[in-house]
């Protein structure tokens, strides 16, 4: 049996007020409307459920058998529809899917981990891989809750937010760069360059900002992560162009490597936070919107 939800809310307000007037009035309808109301759930339920005596609209036995159930089931659609607006981090059990490179891996995660209050313990973080192709689909049929990445051409269902800002820094062996404070732009095209894609051939962004100074670097190896790219790095004359904030923590754990800053105008490697549009307003999404900027703010 199909029965429209909006009928068992004037059934309440009916058995609650005890007229039809009043019912009206609370649910701000007009007393036609609560009589046709009450005349479609008669015929729905085949039962009187309130009959005049007097002023007063007495509920029938099977309407009073059946109103603490009306009354249990209303609530729990109203916290419900409350609780969908509202986030409470410290009650939810909310596991966030977020894609994600490995190098905005390694630089945000700790940092998330880190910052989650102890009384968030069931706010989790799931970091997946993604294809880019496939980011607009996957965050429309909520795959993902949100991509991490660089700034990317994107339709205008898809909402966006710079959340970190970066730049590109030269890495160099301190052995073979002992007395190296500078790198000269004579020096940068000699030397021998590591170029980090997951493509199999084609320029980096180094690469377009050199050929648009009519200038060329030698790639002299091709790999896929920045980890490996830097063990190269710190065991050879190779040096490695990457952005600053993966750079710092690398740096950290492999003292052989050295920060140069590079010797030409680049672009920012600004990083960008993704979620579609049917998301916008969700309680939970703003409430990761705001943790995540405000992460940023105080790193």
């Amino acid at each position: 049996m199909k029965i429209d939800l909006n009928l068992f809310t004037v059934f309440e307000a009916i058995y609650s007020e005890g007229s039809l007037t009043r019912a009206a009035a609370r649910l701000n309808l007009t007393q036609p409307a609560i009589s046709h109301a009450l005349a479609r759930l008669r015929d729905r339920l085949n039962d009187p459920l309130f009959v005049r005596q007097g002023h007063k609209m007495q509920p029938t036995a099977f309407a009073k058998n059946l109103m603490p159930e009306v009354k249990a089931a209303l609530k729990q659609l109203n916290n419900a529809l409350q609780s969908a607006h509202e986030f409470d981090p410290n009650t939810a059990d909310k596991t966030f899917r977020i894609a994600m490179r490995d190098l905005i891996e390694a630089t945000l995660l700790p940092q998330m981990i880190q910052k989650i209050a102890p009384a968030n313990n069931n706010i989790k973080f799931a970091s997946v891989a993604m294809e880019r192709k496939d980011m607009v689909s996957k965050l429309a049929n909520g795959e993902y809750d949100f991509v991490v990445d660089v700034l990317l051409p994107t339709p205008a269902n898809i909402q966006q937010q710079k959340i970190i800002g970066d730049e590109l820094v030269v890495l160099v062996n301190g052995q073979h760069h002992p007395h190296t404070e500078t790198l000269s732009q004579t020096d940068y095209l000699n030397a021998q360059h590591i170029l980090v894609s997951t493509r199999p051939s084609g320029p980096g962004i180094v690469d377009y900002a050199l050929s648009a100074l009519g200038l060329k670097r030698n790639i002299a190896l091709r790999c896929q992560h920045y980890f490996a790219a830097c063990q190269v790095v710190a065991s050879s004359d190779l040096v490695l162009t990457m952005p600053k904030h993966y750079a710092n923590i690398l740096c950290a754990q492999m003292p052989a490597l050295r920060m140069l800053d590079i010797p030409f105008e680049t672009p920012n490697i600004d990083i960008y936070l993704y979620w579609h549009n049917n998301q916008h307003s969700d309680a939970a999404h703003i409430w990761f919107r705001d943790f995540i900027t405000t992460l940023q703010e105080r790193a």
